[in-house]
């Protein structure tokens, strides 16, 4: 099994900046892909952004091009997501997952570990 917990959520104001963190612990080996995702009250789970652990190839959502950078250092098994001119709409719960395969997946029932999710709030 592996475990994730992820940190760094908060509230802050429109334009502004929050550094999530994710954590990875237990059976790490074997997993290749980590991402991130965010579900908004009432909505379903969708895919913000994924890395590969092993080149380091990223993958967006169109939403985020720009604006929000995944990176991970893998000495500390962690990954990261930067997240530059929030915006209201990206206020949601997110989420990091991970997968053992190799393909940078948008659909949630492609990865295989989740963690409890850290809350994003941008005000206006």
């Amino acid at each position: 099994q592996v475990q994730l917990v992820e940190s760094g959520g908060g509230l802050v104001q429109a334009g502004g900046s929050l550094r999530l963190s994710c954590a990875a612990s237990g059976r790490t080996f074997g997993v290749n892909v980590m991402g991130w995702f965010h579900q908004a009250p009432g909505k379903e789970r969708v895919f913000v952004a994924a890395i590969s652990t092993g080149d380091g190839t990223t993958n967006y959502a169109d939403s985020v091009k720009g604006r929000f950078t995944i990176s991970r250092d893998n000495a500390k098994n962690t990954v990261y997501l930067q997240m530059n001119s929030l915006k209201p709409e990206d206020t949601a719960v997110y989420y990091c997952a991970a997968r053992r395969g190799t393909a940078l997946f948008v659909s949630t029932q492609r990865y295989d570990y989740w963690g409890q999710g850290t809350q994003v709030t941008v005000s206006s």
